[in-house]
């Protein structure tokens, strides 16, 4: 196959034929050095991820499977076992969407950037530097904002098991829960600093790992569990925030699915450390999310189907109901702790993937001077952006101490993460749109949605738009509730002000430090 014709811009590398494998001095091909070039970005990290890797790395950062399991209770508290299962198909189809929609900016632009560059190319030249500045932040806040919240659910497994063992034990205060966050985010970083050569090794593992993690999970439910009727399981909903319809009350629940499938875009963060990555990348993110929703669904359903009684399983002390049932059909604490001890190292090492993302998105808008003290964000040192990962650390310390004060914490770190993720693909995709609806020629690009792009780009907005809207809504309606601050969905005033804080700092000095990525663009 013969790609570009012409010369490589201003790198001095012909590219008259592309069809070998040849790679440079950092492990990548000559169609990476010819997105570098034509992004007018130098290439700094080494390409150690290869298609099975970046694999991996997607697959268990979304860790959809595992989700499922550890983060359902919003889900089946709002919507009930069906709700939660028909949710979460319908989210997993138009995630699909979604993931194409990215795979193709993927393919235009393979870059840590993401969706800030994404949007700096496709919107209108009026608007370019603001809305992708806005857009970097929004999603730094989204991936560092992810980081506590895994480290939450990582505490929650290990003090469901040992509550489930020892009922009496006094570990549940807050202090205790966001210390093992804390201790969870520390390692996690740790592994990303001192072992990052060994990351796509781990990726490969844990993506064996996932596999095998998922039949002996499907087996043990299949074999020892009492199963309740399809009937039940497919057709009763529940209402269990109070919101008057089963319809809205599945829709609020919906944070559960979103949860399991968010993040797409982390292999684009990643994209600068993948070999032929305006290729393998988006087949690796369709690939992983499509495997991923299968064992997810199929996960969730057998879940539900060991489930008796839905209020029991919310209402377990263990506050992971995954546990309870585990425990309810094995009889077994070695079971429970073996099981669990599966969920954790799988979890921890979705933490680590994350934790790469966040750092590498965080990098990069550093890079464009989207920060203060950008200049010292970007250095790379033993080969990985060091203050990068540095600054990511002292947030989530930092967005994890607030779980000292509130109980409700979690759920709207969650949702912020959730939102801010939502929000910057709301706007790259719709860029791309408006710039498909304005019949202006797009980039050339290996993959390609050629005459579907526009209805899976509308298709992806309307699912994108109605996801954000429900990713602020609380678990039960807080009006003329006397003790609504603590049953209210923060997200929306940390979304908020971090979006006012970005026009902010950008109207102060930000818009003159920062180079919008199209700035460095070199078009045909």
């Amino acid at each position: 196959m013969e790609y570009y014709k012409h010369d490589i811009f201003s790198s001095g590398v012909e590219l008259h034929s592309l069809d070998g494998h040849e790679t440079n001095v950092f492990g990548g091909t000559r169609h990476d050095e010819y997105d570098m070039t034509r992004m007018g970005k130098k290439q700094e990290l080494q390409r150690n991820f290869r298609f099975f890797s970046i694999v991996g790395f997607v697959v268990i950062l979304q860790a959809t499977w595992e989700s499922s399991l550890i983060a359902n209770s919003f889900g089946l508290f709002n919507g009930g076992t069906a709700g939660v299962i028909w949710c979460t198909i319908t989210v997993w189809i138009l995630v699909m969407a979604m993931i194409a929609s990215m795979s193709e900016m993927a393919s235009i632009a393979p870059t840590a950037g993401g969706q800030y560059h994404w949007v700096s190319e496709f919107a209108p030249p009026s608007m370019q530097q603001p809305l992708s500045y806005l857009v970097g932040w929004c999603c730094c806040l989204g991936w560092v904002s992810a980081i506590p919240a895994c480290g939450q659910m990582l505490a929650g497994l290990v003090q469901g098991m040992v509550l489930l063992r020892y009922p009496n034990i006094k570990i549940t205060a807050l202090w205790q829960t966001t210390l093992i966050a804390i201790l969870f985010v520390l390692l996690v970083f740790a592994f990303n600093i001192f072992a990052a050569r060994y990351l796509p090794l781990a990726e490969g593992i844990m993506l064996i790992v996932h596999v095998i993690g998922f039949f002996a999970f499907l087996v043990v439910f299949w074999t020892l569990s009492e199963h309740v009727s399809a009937n039940r399981v497919f057709t009763e909903f529940q209402d269990g925030g109070g919101w008057g319809s089963h319809g809205l009350s599945t829709l609020v629940g919906i944070a559960t699915p979103l949860w399991c499938f968010i993040g797409p875009d982390s292999g684009a963060h990643m994209s600068e450390e993948l070999q032929d990555a305006s290729i393998q990348l988006p087949r690796a993110m369709m690939w992983a999310t499509f495997f991923n929703g299968i064992m997810g669904i199929a996960m969730l359903i057998t879940f539900c189907f060991c489930i008796s009684s839905v209020d029991e399983v919310l209402e377990s002390t263990t506050g992971m109901a995954v546990l309870e049932v585990i425990y309810k059909i094995t009889h077994s604490y070695a079971a429970v702790c073996l099981l669990g001890t599966l969920l954790i190292i799988l979890s921890f090492f979705g933490t680590v993937t994350v934790v790469a993302a966040a750092s590498r998105q965080c990098w990069a808008f550093a890079r464009d001077r989207g920060f203060p003290h950008s200049d010292w964000i970007m250095r790379i040192k033993w080969d990985i952006p060091l203050n990068a990962l540095l600054v990511c650390m002292v947030l989530s310390v930092l967005i994890a101490s607030i779980n000292f004060g509130s109980e409700v914490a979690l759920g709207a770190i969650v949702s912020v993460s959730n939102a801010a993720l939502i929000f910057s693909y709301i706007i790259s995709v719709g860029c791309l749109r408006l710039k498909r609806w304005r019949g202006e020629r797009l980039p050339p690009r290996r993959f390609d949605l050629g005459r579907w792009g526009g209805p899976v780009n509308d298709i992806t907005l309307v699912f994108l738009i109605v996801s954000f809207v429900f990713s602020f809504f609380p678990q039960a309606p807080s009006v003329g509730d006397p003790d609504w601050a603590a049953n209210f969905n923060w997200a929306f005033p940390m979304f908020l002000a971090t979006c006012v804080f970005a026009f902010i700092y950008y109207r102060c000095g930000g818009r003159e430090s920062y180079i919008a990525p199209v700035r460095w663009v070199k078009n045909e």
